[in-house]
């Protein structure tokens, strides 16, 4: 016992304080935040929270009948020690070692950042003191700031004040934010595209085959390891199996390299966006100076000629991408696109730039209006002429092309880029819930609404181009070439029909860009929280503010981004993703769930499930996490490398020297998982190889609430020194 719990001893009861350190959480039904040992007064429990602010966080003080296991311990702020300084002497202790009711009344506890505060009076009862260190009224947040008002703590600001994890405002945001992950880029983009690419129908029955086997368990595995570890992907592998840190790493160097051309696309749709406010859409005719002679208007009268363009695919090729012969011809920066580029990512940033409590908001909007316009596009495209053939192709499978691995390849890496899974964006956004929050409704939420919006994107794209097929009298499967660029010739055309085709082009891109900025708001949002999380020291030093570095990772992308947008980009664009966000992601979901499902355990990992949810998890998570979902992903993982085919943009073959840039890339992400186990194994402490393998894949500041010495209840950004109970 200290000098100042020592002193106490004789004091007046009505006015002691006794302040100890504790080394574990204790249950919320077995813990209390004051424990007086006077008699226990009726405190009310529902007063209003309090939130307390620093420099880089924001966290919430809640109140103790809301408070439910190991959340309210993790979501409560320590105070410092508190050592009182009676009149009489010096160091506040008089000639009988007591404090005297005039120290009491001044007792630092600090300043309005939270880590002191400064009682005025003496508290004459057990409520008036709990009032004291929680006052009823709670403090404006937007009014908070990260300078302490008192000057004692200037000094050593930089040491006390660390980075905390922000919680979402409510359960509304954080699936919102999952959703419009799901339902953006991944769905009117992608699925159409890998789609028509794969067969029609014949893609639609592995992936739903793959939704069902690996798509909704993965997705509750990772939504309940961030939750739990309240970190972003590296951080929450790195302590379920140390070992596997590097499928963590993976993710989030995966996700860098999707934003840099994720925003291309976005800076696409700006362009078509403010193009479509001219007096006549330029895409629908062959009269503007771009166009050549292969261009041909449709007419149903008609068969389309050989070599000959829409003017859809003119506009698009010719016009807006303005694209070179080749990967091996860069040409020129097209500044039009630049601008559009630049655009993307000031959009991006000021919607990212106060961490989820900015985009959370921005996700009201561009999440929800987006389904609003896609089900009038969807009644719009069927009753099109000819939109019954686009159906039966999208319906009708045909059953060979089952037997191929393509189809089974391209629907798994859909599933993986639309829901999120091996990306890190699930685990980042489940690390700002409450603990005790109940992610399995939020599964079912997002598997659901993520397929929904899918078949219903499918519908009406598919019905388009049935019409198309229509008036080129061709079949559908020769439409269009399976090209990146398939959204922005085919949606084009059959704007371009409609009476008042100006405001529908300009609803449809404004559609298409809240949705885009949805997947583009998570992918950076994954970048971001690693690097908190990685380098939480560095960044306070450094940057200070969270606004700095988001304004860095946008600045880096950018860049990055530039090469996608001379008159080569397109090429430069396919190769990226093909080589970084399809042939590499099943081989990172494999190790993924192997680190967590075989080496953390699929017993321990249901027990903090049932921590969190109160149920364990049925038998049909647990099968497919230990032998369904890794024999799965391992045979499609296998079947792409055996069947491998080189990227291909229409009748363009890529040059060798380009396939090996793009295994380069794809090594980027494939190589941090065995790098970084050697690097783990090397570093472990241990006298032979075995000893260091068995601490590798020992869980890090893993373990059950309650158990002496552990910390996972209470925020991970907090020593031990830190964590205080007032008695």
């Amino acid at each position: 016992m200290n000098k100042a719990e020592s002193s106490t001893e004789t004091a007046a009861p009505s006015v002691a304080i006794h302040v100890e350190q504790y080394d574990d959480c204790q249950d919320v039904e077995s813990s209390k935040l004051l424990n007086l040992q006077e008699p226990a007064a009726t405190i009310n429990t529902s007063a209003p929270m309090r939130k307390v602010k620093s420099f880089s966080d924001t966290q919430k003080i809640r109140d103790v009948a809301a408070a439910s296991g190991a959340a309210s311990a993790r979501s409560l702020r320590p105070y410092e020690q508190v050592i009182p300084y009676p009149e009489g002497s010096e160091n506040g202790t008089n000639q009988y070692g007591a404090p005297s009711v005039r120290s009491l009344a001044s007792i630092g506890m600090g300043c309005t950042d939270g880590r002191k505060m400064v009682i005025r009076r003496v508290p004459t009862s057990p409520t008036e003191l709990f009032h004291l260190v929680r006052p009823p009224t709670p403090p404006d947040e937007d009014s908070a700031s990260h300078e302490s008002d008192c000057e004692e703590e200037e000094e050593d600001a930089a040491v006390h004040l660390k980075p905390r994890r922000p919680f979402w405002a409510n359960k509304i945001q954080f699936v919102l934010a999952c959703v419009g992950y799901s339902v953006g880029l991944g769905n009117v983009w992608r699925f159409p595209y890998l789609c028509y690419k794969s067969g029609g129908g014949a893609f639609l029955i592995p992936y739903f085959i793959i939704l069902l086997v690996c798509g909704v368990p993965m997705l509750f595995m990772e939504l309940a390891i961030g939750q739990y570890t309240a970190h972003g992907p590296i951080g929450a592998l790195s302590q379920i199996c140390p070992l596997f840190k590097g499928a963590g790493l993976a993710s989030v160097v995966i996700s860098f390299l999707m934003s840099t051309y994720y925003a291309v696309i976005i800076a696409w749709a700006i362009y078509y966006f403010f193009t479509s406010f001219k007096t006549e859409v330029p895409w629908a005719s062959c009269s503007n100076r771009w166009n050549t002679d292969m261009c041909w208007v449709p007419n149903h009268n008609y068969t389309k000629p050989n070599g000959s363009q829409t003017p859809t695919e003119q506009f698009f090729e010719k016009k807006v991408l303005s694209m070179s012969a080749g990967i091996e011809f860069p040409g020129g920066m097209r500044w039009e696109l630049a601008a559009c580029l630049v655009c993307a990512w000031v959009l991006v940033y000021f919607a990212l730039w106060k961490s989820i409590k900015s985009s959370a908001k921005v996700r009201y909007i561009t999440t929800t209006l987006p389904f609003l316009l896609i089900l009038v596009f969807l009644g719009r495209s069927l009753t099109l002429d000819g939109a019954d053939r686009g159906l039966r192709f999208f319906f009708k499978p045909e059953w060979e092309l089952l037997k191929q691995s393509r189809p089974w390849v391209n629907a798994a890496s859909q599933i993986f880029n639309s829901i999120g899974i091996a990306f890190g964006s699930m685990i980042m956004f489940a690390s700002y819930n409450r603990f005790d929050n109940n992610f399995l409704h939020d599964t079912v939420a997002v598997t659901l609404v993520n397929a929904i919006t899918s078949l219903i994107v499918g519908i009406f794209t598919f019905a388009t181009i049935g019409n198309i097929a229509f008036e080129q009298n061709t079949p559908v499967k020769d439409v269009i070439a399976d090209s990146p660029g398939l959204l922005f010739v085919v949606y084009p055309q059959a704007i371009a029909k409609m009476p008042a085709s100006q405001l529908w082009a300009v609803l449809f891109f404004f559609m298409f860009l809240c949705l885009g900025l949805n997947s583009q708001f998570a992918i950076v949002e994954v970048v971001v929280t690693s690097i908190q999380d990685g380098f939480p020291d560095m960044i306070r030093r450094k940057l200070v503010y969270h606004e700095l570095l988001v304004l860095l990772v946008c600045a880096v992308s950018l860049v990055f981004g530039l090469p996608h947008i001379i008159h080569s980009g397109i090429y430069i664009f396919q190769l990226m993703d093909y080589y970084a966000a399809s042939l590499s992601i099943t081989y990172l979901a494999f190790f993924e769930v192997v680190a967590i499902a075989w080496f953390y355990g699929v017993g321990r990992l249901s027990r903090n499930i049932k921590q969190m949810t109160g149920r364990r998890p049925s038998i049909y998570f647990r099968f497919c996490w230990l032998i369904a979902t890794p024999a799965l992903l391992i045979a499609l993982w296998v079947a792409s490398l055996v069947d491998y085919t080189p990227p291909s943009y229409r009748q363009y073959q890529y040059p060798a020297w380009a396939q090996a840039i793009g295994w380069i890339i794809a090594s980027l992400s494939l190589l941090c998982i065995p790098v970084y186990a050697v690097i783990v194994v090397f570093r472990a402490p241990g006298e032979n190889l075995l000893e260091k393998l068995r601490y590798s894949i020992r869980p890090s500041s893993i373990c059950d609430c309650g158990v002496n010495g552990c910390d996972i209840c209470c925020s991970e950004s907090e020593t031990a020194e830190d964590k205080t109970v007032i008695t």
